[in-house]
Order: C-alpha cells, then sequence, then structure tokens
C-alpha cells in the first residue's frame, strides 16, 4: 500500500509537472500570493500508518515478530503559512488523523489473544520548514521537514485492564520528526500542493502489560509509529 501511495503521488506530480512546463502559454496565475507574509488553507488527505518493533532479544531463534497490518486513513486539518523569505516558510498544519492498525501475535491460537484491533483518532500538529525552489511558470517544488507531536484521542493507557484482559494499550502523547515534497500548483482561484511526507515518532509508545514476562509486550523494547501521509492542501 505504501508502494503503491508513492507511486501514484510521483505520476500525479511528474504528469502535472509536464503539463506545466510544456504549456506554451506562459499566463502567470496568483502573481503576488507569495508575498503574503501570512497565508492560511486547509488539507484532506490519506495516510497509512505502521509500527516498528524493536525487541530485547535479537535472536532470531528465539523471538518471534509481531505482524502489523496498516489501513488507510485519512486526514482532515487546517493550514497556516509565515513568509520568512523568497525560498523558506514556516508553516503550521494540525489536524485530525484516523486509522487503523491490527496487530498479530504468534504463539497463540484463538482470535481474542493473537489479534489486537488498534484504532487511533490523533490530534496532530506538525512544526515545517518548506524550502522551495524558484517558481516556474505556475508551479514550485519543494521540500519539507520539522518535528510533530500528537494526542491519541482513543488511547486506553489509563486502562487498568491489559492483554491478559484483551486490551492493548499505548501512550497518548508522541512525537516524530517529519520529511517530505510537494509541488505548489498556482490555479486560477487559488493555490493546489499535493504532498507527501514520512513521519517517524521518537518515542515509545507501548505501555507494557502487569506481567514482566507476558506473551505480547515482555520482550518489545520500543513500538513506534512510522507513517506515510498524502495531503491535498487548498490556499
Amino acid at each position: 500500500m505504501k508502494r503503491l501511495f508513492f507511486l501514484l503521488a510521483v505520476l500525479l506530480f511528474v504528469q502535472s509537472a509536464q503539463a506545466q512546463l510544456f504549456n506554451k502559454e506562459r499566463l502567470a496565475n496568483r502573481e503576488t500570493f507569495d508575498q503574503r507574509f501570512l497565508t492560511w488553507g486547509y488539507f484532506l488527505g490519506f495516510n497509512s500508518y505502521d509500527f516498528k518493533f524493536d525487541y530485547k532479544n535479537e535472536n532470531p531463534d528465539d523471538r518471534t515478530d509481531i505482524l502489523v497490518e496498516g489501513d488507510v486513513g485519512f486526514n482532515v486539518g487546517l493550514v497556516g503559512d509565515m513568509r520568512v523569505n523568497n525560498y523558506v516558510n514556516l508553516r503550521l498544519e494540525p489536524g485530525l488523523y484516523y486509522t487503523q492498525r491490527n496487530l498479530r501475535f504468534p504463539g497463540f491460537e484463538e482470535e481474542k489473544d493473537f489479534l489486537r484491533e488498534v484504532k487511533s483518532t490523533y490530534i496532530h500538529i506538525p512544526l515545517l520548514v518548506k524550502i522551495s525552489t524558484k517558481r516556474l511558470n505556475n508551479f514550485k517544488p519543494f521540500i519539507v521537514g520539522g518535528i510533530s507531536t500528537s494526542w491519541n484521542l482513543s488511547s486506553n493507557e489509563g486502562n487498568p485492564q491489559d492483554n491478559s484482559g484483551g486490551e492493548f494499550r499505548m501512550t497518548k502523547g508522541t512525537s516524530y520528526y517529519e520529511i517530505g515534497f510537494g509541488i505548489d500548483f498556482y490555479l486560477y482561484y487559488f493555490k493546489f500542493t499535493p504532498s507527501i511526507r514520512g513521519v517517524f515518532a521518537t518515542s515509545d509508545e507501548l505501555v507494557r502489560d502487569e506481567d514482566p514476562n507476558s506473551p505480547w509486550t515482555g520482550n518489545v523494547s520500543q513500538m513506534s509509529t512510522r507513517g506515510i501521509f498524502i495531503n491535498f492542501t487548498f490556499q
């Protein structure tokens, strides 16, 4: 699914860029848009979240890996952009992100033991630095990176039940770093921006079971989120 997202994004960027670059008409849309100190907008998009597990026992003969099955989620949010100069902008993009991941733990026979459905609704707030090229006709490529934090509204961190009672627990707050790229397209009425970003958690999100030798969490040293965001921004 991640490869499909990446391929679709690349095809979209290439086709749109070619249409703009080789179009004989050079009428510039929204000529003064990038001269504004502050601009606002909103975004819609898709996400694919995953987990990266690190294990205490790294011997492949002795450990069993947890299988993560990701699904496609959706994003919606706002954009605040501050111009630093012609090539650098600071962006704040608070949004609501919904996703689901299914975890399969080997060594169990019954579904109530080996399957955990992890549904998450995040309030995600990234602070990003956007570095752009010079505007070419009506489009402008850029790269973007920064740091972010999120609050998991579906977190059950405080639940006294753990996996022995069927509850897989995660922390409420997570921190990340992000990196990606995109293209600004200057249309007649607004600026349209497709972009793709990779998101990598820097904190451990697993709340461990009471039993230190738990077959679900006992061998996990760290569980951290990885994800891909594809957003379509309108300003």
